[in-house]
């Protein structure tokens, strides 16, 4: 009796001493940390010095600026808007009048149907002007989540900065969304594109129209 006894009462001697099974240390509260890496590249890279310097005694190729209907370019050119933006890998933000051209410039946001058109066509533009020309993106009015996916997705790899506040529109006084800026060697705006989705024979074209720079499609 005394036996059947201590075995009820053992069960219950160890509820009361939470001796219960532990499958490990609780969650902490709060979301979940996203641990996936980034498929972006770091943006210490754009406002670095090139890589190769010019030769003692040879002047640097410089554009010449096109005007185009829209008015976007002028014979001088703007400089970028005094914007400092995150990079979306981390790291010490970017000021965009800091970063070194030429340069083509991508607004884009994982919502936008053709911005995820023409984004793998940034990519190949990216990997086919190396060393000549920098292709960055400028997430903008965006989930991170979501344009990690999309940068995942389509295997995107050029630097990216983030804009959840839609501040270089604002800043180019433009509504529009993609959005594409082309900067030249000395920092100057050559020409906003608000076309639509551009496939790569057309970023070719504006590339060579208002950079100068000869870039297979």
């Amino acid at each position: 009796m005394t036996r059947r006894l201590a075995a009820l009462l053992l069960p219950l001697a160890l509820l009361a001493a939470g001796c219960t099974a532990s499958t490990g240390d609780p969650e902490p509260p709060g979301p979940r940390k996203n641990t996936r890496p980034s498929p972006f590249a770091a943006c210490a890279a754009l406002t670095a010095p090139p890589a190769t310097a010019t030769p003692p005694g040879s002047a640097p190729a410089t554009a010449t600026p096109t005007p185009t209907a829209s008015g976007a370019a002028s014979a001088g050119g703007s400089v970028l808007p005094e914007l400092t933006l995150p990079c979306f890998t981390g790291g010490d933000p970017v000021a965009l009048p800091d970063v070194r051209g030429p340069a083509v410039i991508n607004l884009w946001a994982s919502w936008c149907g053709p911005c995820r058109k023409e984004l793998p066509a940034f990519q190949r533009l990216s990997e086919r002007s190396a060393g000549r020309l920098q292709v960055v993106g400028v997430n903008a009015r965006d989930a991170r989540d979501a344009a990690q996916s999309i940068g995942e997705d389509f295997g995107i790899r050029f630097p990216v900065l983030f804009d959840q506040g839609d501040s270089l529109s604002r800043g180019l006084n433009r509504n529009a969304i993609p959005l594409t800026v082309f900067v030249d060697a000395d920092g100057r705006v050559r020409h906003v594109d608000a076309s639509g989705a551009l496939d790569d024979a057309r970023l070719a074209e504006l590339v060579r129209r208002h950079l100068g720079l000869e870039v297979s499609a």
